[in-house]
C-alpha cells in the first residue's frame, strides 16, 4: 500500500503520512494512478453533492472548486505549460523545451486554463442533471488510465516525472485497470469514448511536442475528464 499512498501524494493534496520510499517505489507509483482518480472523483462528488442542496449551478461550482483543490491545480498547470509550449515554440524543439521548463505562464496557457475551467463548470452542470455525483469517481479513474498508455507508447521528452514512471511500467496493472474501465463502460457506454481519445492525445503529443512529460500527463488527464463529461452528457 506504500506505493498507493505515494501515488496519492504525487497526484493529490490529500493529507497523508510521509512514506519511506526509494526510486523503485516512485517509479511503481504509476500503477496506482487510476486509483488516485477514484479518490479525486469521490472528493469532487462530495463537493458537487453539497452544492446540489442549493441548486445545480452551485453543485457544479462546488464540484469544480473541489476538483481544483484536491489536485492542487497540478493538471491545470500541465495544461497551461503544454498550451504555452505548443503555441510559442513554432516547431522549434529547443524553444519548446525552454518554454516547458519556464515556471512562468504565458498567454496561451492562461487562455487554455480559463477555457478548461469554464468548460468543466458548464459540463458539470449538464452532467449533474443526468448522473449521481458518485459516478464522477468513474470519470476521474478512466481518465487516469491514459498515463499508463502514454508512458509505455511515447518516448520521454526529457528526464523527469514521465521518464521515471517509465521504469515502473508493467503490463499487468495496465490490463487490469483497462478491464475495470471496460466494465464501467458496460454500465455507462459513453465512458468508452476514452478508447479512441487516449491514443489520439498520444498521437498529438508525438507530432507536436515530441514525447511525453509530466505536463503531457496532466494536460491529457484534464482534457480526458472534460471529454468524458461531455460524452456522457450528450449520450443522455
Amino acid at each position: 500500500m506504500k506505493r498507493l499512498v505515494l501515488a496519492l501524494q504525487l497526484m493529490t493534496r490529500l493529507p497523508l503520512p510521509a512514506q519511506d520510499v526509494d526510486e523503485g517505489d516512485f517509479a511503481a507509483a504509476i500503477r496506482w494512478l487510476p486509483a488516485t482518480g477514484i479518490a479525486v472523483g469521490l472528493v469532487v462528488a462530495g463537493g458537487a453533492g453539497l452544492g446540489m442542496r442549493i441548486d445545480p449551478w452551485a453543485g457544479a461550482l462546488f464540484g469544480l472548486v473541489a476538483w481544483v483543490a484536491v489536485t492542487g491545480a497540478l493538471h491545470l498547470d500541465g495544461l497551461g505549460d503544454i498550451a504555452d509550449a505548443s503555441g510559442a515554440a513554432h516547431g522549434d524543439r529547443s524553444r519548446l523545451s525552454a518554454v516547458l521548463a519556464d515556471p512562468h505562464i504565458g498567454s496561451f496557457g492562461v487562455v487554455a486554463i480559463g477555457l478548461q475551467l469554464a468548460a468543466k463548470l458548464v459540463l458539470l452542470r449538464l452532467w449533474l442533471e443526468s448522473f449521481p455525483p458518485w459516478m464522477l469517481a468513474a470519470v476521474a479513474m478512466v481518465a487516469r488510465i491514459g498515463p499508463l498508455f502514454w508512458t509505455r507508447w511515447l518516448p520521454p521528452l526529457h528526464e523527469g516525472l514521465a521518464s521515471r514512471f517509465r521504469a515502473g511500467w508493467r503490463a499487468e496493472p495496465f490490463i487490469l485497470w483497462s478491464i475495470l474501465g471496460l466494465a464501467l463502460g458496460y454500465r455507462e457506454p459513453a465512458l468508452l469514448a476514452a478508447i479512441p481519445l487516449i491514443p489520439l492525445w498520444g498521437l498529438w503529443l508525438r507530432s507536436r511536442i515530441g514525447g511525453i512529460s509530466g505536463d503531457g500527463h496532466g494536460a491529457g488527464i484534464e482534457l480526458l475528464e472534460s471529454a468524458l463529461l461531455l460524452a456522457m452528457a450528450v449520450a443522455r
